[in-house]
Order: C-alpha cells, then sequence, then structure tokens
C-alpha cells in the first residue's frame, strides 16, 4: 500500500509542520499552496488521500473537494478547519468529504485519519483493478489473479503455450490450480469455441480415453495426475499423440514426474514429451504480496454467491494472512476467505497467529529467497550474489527454510 498524501494549505508554515509530521509518520507528503497548485495531482489514479484547509485565498477547501469529487467520488479529502468552521466541515460531510479536523489538531489524529484513508483508498484501486480484469476479453487476465511478476509470468507463459498447439504440463504443489490453469490454456487458444474436457487421468482406462479423445474433437482435453495414470492406458495415450487424431492435450501433475519415471509409474516416453512445454504455477509462499488480492477477490466473490455485503478485510487480517504459509495454496486461502465471508471464521482470521516478529520476518526471509532463486533460474551462485549473502550463509539460509536451487530450474 502506497502511503502519498496530497497536502493543501496556503500557510507555508502550517504546511512545514504537518509535512514534517507526516514525514516522522512514514508518509510521503506532496506539498501544495493552493487550489491551483494542488489541481495536477487530482487523478483518477491518484493512490493517496489528500488533506486540504477550508479556508484558502481564492479557491477554497470546498471547491477541492468538489473538483475532487468531479475527478474520482472514491478519493478521500480529508478537511483541515478553523474553531469557526465546524459546521461548515459537517456540511462538507453531506457533500462527500472523507472526514474532517479541528486545528490545531494532534499529529497522532491526523496520522489515524490519513492512515484510514489510505486503507480506503487501496480497497477502491484494487477492486478497480479486479474489476478490469473480469471484464477484460483476456482469459488469462481475467482468471489469473495477482499483481507480482511471478504472476504476471504465469499468464505470459500461459499465453504463449496457448497459441501452439502442442501438449502441454501444468504442474505446482497441491492446491495452485492445475486444472484452472489448464482451462485458461484452452480459452487462450484457437480451439476456444471447442469442448473442454476435464479427467482424472487415474480413472482412465483405454475404453474410456477412447471416448474422451472422441469427445472433445476441436477443442482441449485436460488429464489431471498424468502419472496415476494405468500404464496401458499411456500406451493408448501414446499411440493416439503419434498419430495425431485427438484433441489439444492438457495434462497436470502435482508430483515429481521424473521421480514417477524412476519409480516405474510413469513411461520415459511420455515424461520426456510431456516435459517440452511445462507451465509451472508458482505456490502463494513464492508470491506473498499476492495473497490480500487473492483473499479478496474470494471473499468477495463467496459474498456475493450467499448474497451477502462482504465484509471488510483489515490490515491486521492481511498482515495476519500474509504471515502465514498456506501449504494449501489457493485452495486454502479459498476456504479461509469462504469462511470469513459467511461469519464462520471465529476469530481465526482476523487474531492473532501467534507469530511474533522473528517468525514474520523468517517469512519475508523466505520469500526473499524464493524470488532470488526464480530470477537466477535456480542458479545458487547468482541468487547469492543477487542478495550480497557470502554462499555458506545463503547456502544455510536454504537449508533453513526448506528451499532447494533445483526446484527453481
Amino acid at each position: 500500500m502506497t502511503r502519498r498524501v496530497l497536502l493543501v494549505d496556503d500557510d507555508i508554515a502550517v504546511r512545514e509542520a504537518l509535512g514534517q509530521t507526516l514525514e516522522l509518520a512514514d508518509l510521503d507528503a506532496i506539498t501544495a499552496g493552493s487550489f491551483v497548485e494542488a489541481k495536477d495531482h487530482i487523478t483518477r489514479g491518484f493512490d493517496g488521500v489528500i488533506v486540504s484547509d477550508i479556508r484558502m485565498p481564492g479557491r477554497d477547501g470546498f471547491h477541492l473537494l468538489s473538483y475532487t469529487r468531479d475527478v474520482d467520488a472514491e478519493l478521500p479529502v480529508i478537511l483541515l478547519t478553523g474553531e469557526g468552521d465546524i459546521p461548515m466541515a459537517v456540511s462538507a460531510m453531506g457533500q462527500g468529504a472523507f472526514d474532517f479536523l479541528e486545528k490545531p489538531c494532534a499529529p497522532k489524529d491526523l496520522v489515524r485519519v490519513i492512515e484510514r484513508g489510505l486503507q480506503t483508498r487501496a480497497l477502491v484501486l484494487e477492486n478497480r483493478r479486479l474489476k478490469a480484469q473480469l471484464e477484460t476479453g483476456d482469459p488469462a487476465a481475467r482468471m489469473l489473479f495477482g499483481a507480482s511478476e511471478l504472476a504476471e509470468g504465469l499468464r505470459t507463459r500461459v499465453r504463449n503455450v496457448a497459441r501452439t498447439m502442442a501438449e502441454v504440463l501444468v504442474t505446482g504443489a497441491p492446491g495452485t490450480g492445475i486444472s484452472k490453469v489448464a482451462e485458461v490454456v484452452h480459452l487462450c487458444s484457437s480451439l476456444s469455441k471447442g469442448p473442454f474436457g476435464k479427467y482424472s487421468a487415474a480413472a482412465m482406462d483405454v475404453a474410456r480415453l477412447e471416448r474422451a479423445c472422441q469427445d472433445a474433437i476441436g477443442g482441449s482435453l485436460f488429464l489431471d495426475e498424468i502419472s496415476a495414470m494405468p500404464m496401458e492406458t499411456q500406451f493408448a495415450l501414446m499411440t493416439h499423440m503419434e498419430q495425431g487424431d485427438h484433441p489439444r492435450l492438457i495434462f497436470g501433475s502435482t508430483a515429481d514426474l521424473a521421480r514417477s519415471v524412476e519409480q516405474g509409474a510413469l513411461h520415459a516416453d511420455l515424461f520426456y514429451r510431456l516435459d517440452a512445454m511445462q507451465v509451472r504455477i508458482p505456490s502463494l509462499s513464492e508470491r506473498p504480496e499476492d495473497i490480500p488480492i487473492l483473499f479478496r477477490h474470494y471473499v468477495a466473490q463467496a459474498a456475493e454467491q450467499a448474497g451477502l455485503t462482504a465484509p471488510e478485510v483489515t490490515p491486521d487480517l492481511v498482515a495476519d494472512l500474509m504471515a502465514r504459509d498456506w501449504p494449501g495454496n489457493a485452495r486454502a486461502l479459498m476456504s479461509a476467505a469462504m469462511r470469513f465471508a459467511l461469519g464462520l471464521h471465529e476469530g481465526e482470521e482476523g487474531g492473532s497467529t501467534g507469530l511474533g516478529l522473528v517468525d514474520q520476518m523468517a517469512q519475508v526471509e523466505r520469500s526473499l529467497l524464493a524470488e532470488a532463486l526464480r530470477r537466477a533460474q535456480g542458479r545458487a551462485s547468482a541468487a547469492a550474489e543477487a542478495l550480497k549473502l557470502p554462499r555458506k550463509t545463503f547456502y544455510d539460509k536454504l537449508s533453513k527454510h526448506g528451499l532447494r536451487p533445483e526446484d527453481f530450474r
């Protein structure tokens, strides 16, 4: 969340004093001495809040409020009032002001109101971003949420492989959404208007495979957990793949397929063919910055389905969510969001996890290590250099957090 504040006051001494207050609170202040100076900063995309004095020569705080409401009615404006301006400020609240404070106001009170405004603004902009994604004609943007580099990389990879007609292998930890990504590959392809068949590979005998391939001609066939497919069916599948008389094939797996080959569960020829075009879904622990976006989306979705108003996702709750490991990934996060939306969480989502500062910092450290390995494509020396860590320290930290460079190659 950004911490930007547009501070408008014609009194330079007041501006400097308030600017210092904001700086001490780690807020990024943009100062202006008049409506005219402030005007260019007031845009629909402004990601902060506005704090303005009411009484200013020329166009005063009410003009600024009116202008801001015309530009973006959801941009918070906090008005600072003199002793005799209280009735005026109350009237301004009815005109859409976010809040007002009487001057001189205690720094802690000003910062508290600004923090509340910033939280509101962040939620507004995030909801707009999600809505824009849902309305876009791009299935990858509409269905695969996240603002992190890893999320954008996933969307790009899905679009790229969808343009080919080659078989695709979608991999990831349990709960990351393999079936959903497979469907997006289908929807992003030239076969999107055709059927999309989904089957568990473990339940596929030869006869059922024949029927499934026939039913999905002109579209895509998704076979999940391919290493669990009976060996007889794997041979029949490879025959189909050689003959070319089959729908677009998409496979899913949460297993280590190289190990499945070693254990005799997966035919080596099938593995080598599938491994050529792979889409790996990152886990939530690799992209914790996406957790609030996904959680709010799932909460809104669950509330809408239940005909309820979505409850507020507070900063404390966000901090609590980001401090968790989420081994169940998106599936577990979705379940938590549903309980929260329906009021069935009994305090678990809003309360503390018991994690102190040390444990929370460990979560952040693990995320940074994972991101460095991803950027370096699993090359430990390059990742250690990027983080400016001695190799031994780097490997000690990998061992501590259970991370393996080979998992990022």
